[in-house]
């Protein structure tokens, strides 16, 4: 039994592919660009569904990470009660501090599972030099290859710019984040950037298949290939080939510094953006600010056979950790794509329209969206809106 056990999950193994959440992540407004059916239909073609499920409930890994990270995650846990979500955590504490030990188990905990709910985990740049970021060592060990993340304006948050709907891809795993660097001569330091040809194509693949899928108009590269023409030159001319296979998708790319400036004057401009890694940093943050900053945002990391969802700032929130007053909007919106990536679409609905009714509510909001409300004042609000089901 234990055999054949063994052999059914191995086979169900998949490549995986991030479009499996994004039909769900807006189902509850209207949009233009694709309708639900068409959506629900090669959604639910694509998603692979991780193995780590016994007993109609599934297995999956969480890290809560530093700052407001572990708070959230116990809400999280909260609502998921309540809403009876058949999904069993298994927590792996990492923080800035940990040893390697402790971040490997971690990774092994995710590649068991191959699914991971996941909050940030802070870097101090005091620490040693041989001290490596436990966010990267996760990232390329996983091979976590595309950061995905949909910007769109909530109708609930107040911002200087209305509709905001933008899918940044950023490549993950190499560029600037290369963790290679030294000092040859007192005082000069070389820090080395890494672009590949097989890694600017698979980004890039993955990017065009999404704009395709999700029947998007526009594909934006974003590059600096007119100083760095080796690095960023490579890394354009590879979306460029790939661009080629996609004919019905309008192509350009930008230089990074305009593309930040456009964004803050005409965010509407932009339909799907694709970057390597340190730029997807810088253009991830400035979208978050454009639709209500960190804590309403979204994110996921998607590897072949991996997936790790975490909010769309990797920011750890230690201002406002253990004070009640961190906006848990953001985490249990990823924490929903997690369940329509494990194809717990109802449950997912649930959760989400809980989430947004409940910050329709401007009397709870958070100091982050301009309120004096609280972290419990917005997770009572949401429990009570969870339809009872039993």
């Amino acid at each position: 039994m234990a055999l054949r056990m063994l052999t059914a999950a191995s086979s169900s193994v998949k490549p995986i592919f991030s479009l499996s959440i994004f039909g769900h992540i807006w189902k509850v407004f209207h949009s233009p660009k694709i309708s639900r059916r068409h959506l629900f239909t090669h959604i639910v073609s694509n998603i692979a569904t991780p193995s780590a499920k016994y007993g109609g409930r599934h297995t999956v890994a969480m890290i809560p990470g530093d700052g407001v990270g572990p708070e959230l995650m116990l809400h999280v846990q909260t609502v998921f009660r309540h809403a009876c979500v058949p999904v069993d955590f298994e927590v792996v504490q990492v923080t800035s501090l940990s040893p390697e030990k402790e971040v490997y188990n971690a990774i092994q905990a995710v590649r068991r599972n191959r699914i991971c709910l996941k909050g940030n985990i802070e870097m101090d740049h005091n620490l040693p030099l041989d001290h490596q970021s436990r966010n990267n060592m996760l990232r390329t060990s996983l091979d976590l290859y595309a950061n995905v993340i949909h910007f769109k304006n909530l109708p609930s948050i107040e911002t200087r710019h209305k509709n905001v709907d933008i899918i940044v891809v950023r490549e993950n795993t190499e560029g600037e984040y290369s963790n290679l660097e030294h000092e040859g001569v007192k005082g000069v330091v070389e820090s080395l950037k890494i672009i590949t040809k097989v890694k600017s194509l698979r980004i890039a693949e993955h990017a065009f298949q999404l704009a395709q899928k999700m029947r998007r108009q526009k594909v934006t590269v974003v590059h600096k290939a007119n100083i760095m023409k080796l690095g960023d030159g490579l890394f354009l001319k590879c979306c460029e080939e790939v661009a080629s296979r996609y004919p019905q998708l309008f192509f350009e790319n930008m230089v990074v510094d305009n593309a930040t400036m456009q964004l803050v004057s005409h965010p509407q401009q932009f339909d799907v953006m694709l970057m390597p890694n340190l730029y997807g940093n810088v253009i991830n943050n400035v979208c978050t600010g454009l639709v209500g900053g960190a804590g309403v945002v979204p994110g996921a990391n998607y590897g072949s056979m991996c997936a790790v969802f975490e909010t769309a700032s990797r920011q750890s929130g230690k201002n406002v950790a253990n004070r009640n007053l961190a906006n848990p909007t953001a985490m249990l919106l990823s924490s929903c794509n997690m369940l329509d990536y494990l194809k717990l679409h109802s449950h997912a609905t649930c959760i989400r329209n809980a989430v947004l009714r409940s910050i329709e509510n401007k009397a709870i909001h958070t100091p982050d969206m301009g309120g004096k409300g609280s972290t419990l004042d917005i997770i009572h609000s949401i429990t009570k809106k969870i339809p009872h089901i039993g």
